[in-house]
């Protein structure tokens, strides 16, 4: 197992097949910096631009179609002392009455303390005064290339993931991509500093990260959408628009995974799911929609394989 600098000098606003920056072995931790979701850096130059500049591509040495790829979200670090995010709610969240009311959609500038992690506006409007956040790192963009050559943009999310911007992809996460293409070809980038659900009025506090990443490769993990865990909960990740479409992939999802690796009948996951699943909201501005279907561990029966 080798710890890896991933230095990037070109970044891609697609997840898709394109030459690797970086080959490793699976199992490998890699430590990258991202850029913000414009493209710059944390020391304010400007090396790429939007929407959301990915580091890599990774490529992972065995990682074949039909694998998974397993990506643990060891350690995030904000590297810049200031964020910013757009100073309205989407015109798409809210009712069309209520959309015309809204303010102008500037980009306002947020000050991080690097030694503290807390972060607050850099000009707050009354009332917001003493608004101060803990910073809660997230990675809002991340996946693997998807088959068949294709190239999809950094603004949306799919099968592969991609821009989901979901707080649940936090240091202490565990989370798995189907693998489409050979050696997996990993994207991340698009760091937040924190953000409420649904990224609701299209960004989160947006900044540059040190991350750290182990990829491993699972095989013969044949999978569907993204999956993750964390230290109380499983779940499944669905991404498409309208958003009870995202819904029905999340919880499918689930269903086969109950059904697959925990060896409950569907009848089973239908009485547990129907009392216990929990949705949360990734992403309701970009092109596809993200929901979250989630189950505590401790309604879980052992895994099948376990017995």
């Amino acid at each position: 197992m080798a710890t890896h600098k991933l230095v990037n000098t070109t970044w891609h606003n697609v997840l898709g097949t394109v030459p690797p920056a970086l080959t490793i072995a699976s199992g490998d931790v890699v430590i990258t910096e991202t850029l913000d979701a414009r493209g710059f850096d944390k020391n304010g130059a400007r090396p790429a631009h939007g929407p959301n500049p990915m580091n890599g591509p990774v490529f992972v040495t065995g990682a074949e179609p039909g694998d998974a790829l397993r990506v643990d979200i060891l350690r995030m670090d904000p590297i810049r002392p200031t964020g910013w995010t757009i100073s309205s709610l989407a015109a798409n969240v809210v009712d069309p009455e209520a959309a015309r009311g809204l303010p102008a959609r500037d980009t306002v500038t947020w000050r991080i303390d690097l030694e503290s992690r807390t972060v607050m506006l850099e000009e707050p409007p009354p009332g917001l005064e003493s608004f101060i956040l803990p910073v809660e790192p997230m990675i809002g963009c991340f996946g693997v290339a998807p088959s068949m050559g294709q190239a999809f943009s950094t603004a949306t999310s799919a099968e592969n993931g991609g821009n989901m911007d979901y707080r649940g992809f936090r240091p202490g996460a565990t989370v798995w991509f189907p693998v489409a293409v050979e050696g997996a070809l990993f994207f991340a980038g698009d760091c937040h500093a924190a953000q409420g659900d649904g990224e609701i009025v299209g960004t989160g506090i947006e900044t540059c990260f040190e991350i750290e990443l182990r990829l491993t490769v699972e095989k013969n993990r044949r999978l569907e959408w993204p999956r993750g865990e964390n230290e109380t909960h499983i779940f499944s990740v669905g991404n498409a628009r309208p958003l009870d479409q995202a819904l029905q992939h999340a919880t499918t999802d689930m269903l086969n995974w109950l059904t697959s690796d925990y060896g409950l009948s569907a009848a089973a996951a239908s009485h547990l799911m129907g009392q216990v699943v929990r949705y949360h909201v990734g992403n309701v501005f970009d092109p596809a929609y993200t929901m979250v279907c989630l189950i505590e561990k401790r309604w879980l029966p052992e895994p099948a394989s376990a017995g």
